[in-house]
């Protein structure tokens, strides 16, 4: 795994140039964003070794699909005592078959989840809700590319964990389900446009200095460079 420290507290974390998990240092331990695909328990927990002999005590899911839980259960098994977080919505959506829930809230657009779910045995030992506190960073419900599709703002720097609320392959910010036609992995597997786009006008309002995806690049940079995204995607979305 490709290891990128991008600031005193984040580092990016890299499988096959195009899966991303971060590690977030906090006092005396690191909380892990997502976990790639399977077979990356170890580069995982190497990674974290290089940058400090501290744990990983908190493993932190922006949503269930299987790019980002695919290590999950390797993980838990490894690491021992750790916490696993992921959303309240979204956690209909990690189990394996048959306790998965993929039916959709009244309220919520009826349209079909997309993306694959294999599910992880693991289950967790806290369900996130919007705007709580968890560790070092705050919780943003941004629903579209899941139904319960969750973002990480980290207060201390200005680095917005957006798993694939967004994606950032090619240097620039794209909206998840927007994004351009070289990369149509997320595009493929977001469940409702409109709904990202939403998500991602409420994230205007945050102080961004970074933005760091579920896939692509560190990009460094202000909220400018996400309302240029979001005035793309609401010319694509027009009728």
């Amino acid at each position: 795994m490709k290891l990128r420290n991008f600031s005193a507290f984040g580092s990016q974390g890299t499988r096959f140039g195009f899966v991303n998990c971060y590690l977030v240092r906090e006092s005396d331990s690191f909380t892990l964003i997502d976990t790639t695909v399977s077979g990356g328990t170890q580069s995982i927990i190497e990674a974290a070794r290089s940058i400090a002999q501290e744990p990983i005590a908190r493993v932190l899911l922006t949503h269930a699909h299987g790019d980002h839980i695919g290590s999950l259960d390797a993980l838990a098994a490894a690491l021992g005592e750790v916490q696993i977080a992921i959303g309240a919505r979204e956690a209909r959506l990690l189990p394996k078959k048959p306790a998965q829930d993929r039916s959709l809230d009244p309220g919520e657009p009826q349209c079909k989840v997309k993306g694959s779910f294999p599910g992880a045995a693991t289950r967790p030992t806290h369900l996130l809700s919007d705007g709580e506190l968890y560790g070092s960073l705050r919780v943003m419900a941004t629903p579209g590319h899941t139904p319960g599709h969750l973002a990480y703002f980290d207060e201390r720097d200005g680095t917005l964990y957006a798993g694939d609320a967004l994606v950032t392959v090619g240097g620039e910010v794209h909206i998840s389900g927007f994004g351009p036609p070289y990369f149509p992995l997320t595009r493929l597997a977001t469940w409702h446009r409109p709904t990202a786009l939403a998500s991602a006008r409420r994230l205007l309002d945050l102080p961004i200095r970074r933005y760091v995806a579920g896939h692509g690049r560190i990009v460094e940079g202000g909220p400018e460079l996400l309302e240029r995204a979001t005035r793309y995607a609401e010319r694509k979305i027009r009728p």
